[in-house]
């Protein structure tokens, strides 16, 4: 069996060393066997392992939910799906938020008009801060 070292498992999976490293200290990776002078020795498992937890990642898993994942062998089909549909909630939620946070952003600078002006008469600053402007004050009110 061919052994990999840290720097050619980080190679095949495009994931940074320390990543690796980060990734056997949370228990995602099992820690690898080591050679007579100390490096880590991984296995094709291993290769397999870092894709799933990097696909997983960017479908918005956190690494407690990848570890949940990883553990799911003994469970049903039915339970790994519970976690993804709890997934795609989650991230249906964080839409809509971000759907918000885009529209009140969108509606503050919109009623900025930039210019060289101090930025103690910023309209965007005093949105913020929830502080009227005269400006702001005669076009209505940003909430």
């Amino acid at each position: 069996m061919a052994y990999l070292k840290i720097g050619e498992l980080g190679g095949l999976t495009n994931t940074n060393i320390e990543t690796l490293r980060f990734y056997e200290t949370k228990g995602l990776v099992v820690a690898p066997q080591r050679s007579d002078a100390g490096y880590r020795l991984y296995t094709e498992q291993e290769v397999d392992r870092v894709r799933f937890i990097k696909r997983a990642r960017l479908m918005g898993f956190s690494l407690r939910e990848i570890e949940e994942l990883l553990s799911m062998e003994k469970s049903t089909c039915g339970e790994v799906k519970e976690l993804a549909q709890q997934r795609l909630l989650d991230i249906e939620e964080r839409m809509g938020e971000l759907t918000r946070m885009k529209a009140a952003l969108q509606q503050i600078t919109d009623a900025c008009v930039g210019g060289d002006e101090p930025a103690t008469h910023c309209t965007i600053l005093h949105a913020l801060q929830d502080k009227p402007t005269a400006r702001a004050a005669s076009q209505g009110s940003v909430d």
